[in-house]
């Protein structure tokens, strides 16, 4: 019988897998293939940003954030620009909803409801503002005629003593003075504009007035509206918060008015004594000075002094300046922590940047209304972060 030979050149596939060593099995790697390049994905970004250094990493990020910050801020004081007749009023009637408020509780004490109390305390409001108005006109009309003539004389003085203390000739002074004529004259606003603006402050101080009526009257319970509509620690924060911003109000505007008329008094005091004319006047301007910070008390001295000046000559004129000095000293290191009380706690710098954001964004009114806006912001976030900091303690304490 015979029996099939194998063919020595017929190479079993089995045989021949397991007598070459394969590349897999040896640990060497298969090289690459054309094909194999192509396939391969390429790294995504996660891979890409965890590969960069570290320095590369963090200023990138704070690039963004930076960029995300200044364009949040852009985009707020646009809108601030926008509704800045809006936003004026609004804070100019809180501002008035404070400093009523006493008024409002005693009339609703003697039983007058709360309708009737409100028109009364708004009543109450024009009064003292139209009587204070009327007053001051008929104690300064008069003095229109003879302050002319006083304004020519002083002038005369002031450049007489000018000409011949600093080293400055007529011809120059003459030059300086029409230069400084024309650029006004220049600078005068378009009638249109002029117009314009007339009618938004009119607008303004109509929306406020009938804010300030409806605050009055239904303040209390829109506010109870907002904080039955909280549940759980958002509602005792809103209303600890709320309470805080109010009080703060109440405290920066009462105590405002009082030294802002101490001022006035004693500059307007002053000004009587030394004689000089539109005193009335300038104590008003004193009065409504010491409701911007800082700035407005030295704006208005510096009226005070500039017509003393011009209507009495420089004696009268450093003798105002003395006066205004030791007013604002006296204000700045006795009454105003005396009446103040610790309750509107902003830096001097402070002060000064807010004031004049305020003002560059709604002028004279936003220089107003900056200063207790910001005060009210701060009382409020300090709050919040006291409860926010008591809720964190307590797991600990009970966990202790």
């Amino acid at each position: 019988m015979d029996v099939d030979r194998p063919d020595p050149d017929r190479v079993d596939p089995g045989r021949r897998d397991s007598s070459r060593p394969d590349s897999a099995h040896s640990g060497q790697a298969r090289p690459a293939r054309p094909d194999d390049r192509a396939t391969e994905t390429p790294p995504g970004p996660r891979q890409t940003w965890a590969g960069l250094p570290w320095p590369v990493r963090t200023a990138v990020t704070w690039s963004a954030c930076l960029l995300v910050v200044a364009a949040g801020l852009w985009l707020l004081g646009e809108v601030a620009v926008l509704l800045a007749p809006l936003a004026v009023a609004l804070a100019g009637t809180l501002f008035l909803t404070a400093l009523l408020d006493p008024v409002l509780v005693r009339l609703r004490r003697l039983r007058v409801p709360a309708a009737l109390a409100a028109l009364l305390t708004v009543l109450l409001l024009l009064g003292v503002l139209g009587g204070v108005g009327a007053l001051v006109w008929n104690l300064t009309a008069s003095q229109f005629g003879e302050l002319s003539q006083q304004l020519t004389e002083g002038l005369q003085r002031s450049r007489d003593f000018v000409t011949s203390t600093l080293p400055v000739s007529d011809q120059q002074l003459d030059r300086l003075i029409e230069q400084i004529r024309q650029g006004l004259s220049g600078s005068a606003p378009d009638p249109v504009a002029g117009a314009r603006k007339a009618a938004e402050v009119a607008g303004a101080l109509l929306l406020g007035l009938v804010l300030l009526f409806f605050l009055l009257k239904d303040g209390r319970s829109m506010w109870h509206w907002v904080l039955r509509r909280l549940t759980g620690p958002r509602r005792e924060v809103t209303a600890a918060a709320g309470r805080a911003g109010w009080q703060t109000l109440g405290a920066y505007s009462r105590g405002t008015m009082i030294i802002a008329a101490i001022d006035a008094i004693g500059i307007g005091l002053a000004l009587v004594v030394l004689r000089v004319p539109l005193a009335l006047p300038l104590a008003l301007i004193t009065f409504l000075g010491g409701f911007v910070p800082i700035i407005g008390a030295t704006v208005a001295g510096t009226v005070a002094v500039l017509v003393a000046l011009a209507a009495n000559g420089p004696t009268t004129a450093l003798l105002t300046l003395a006066a205004v000095i030791a007013v604002q000293q006296i204000e700045g290191n006795l009454l105003e922590p005396l009446v103040m009380r610790r309750q509107v706690q902003l830096h001097p710098a402070v002060i000064l940047v807010v004031v004049t954001a305020g003002t560059l964004v709604a002028g004279v009114a936003g220089a107003f209304v900056s200063v207790p806006i910001a005060a009210v912001l701060w009382r409020v976030l300090d709050t919040v972060q006291r409860h926010r900091a008591a809720e964190t303690a307590r797991p600990a304490d009970a966990t202790g």
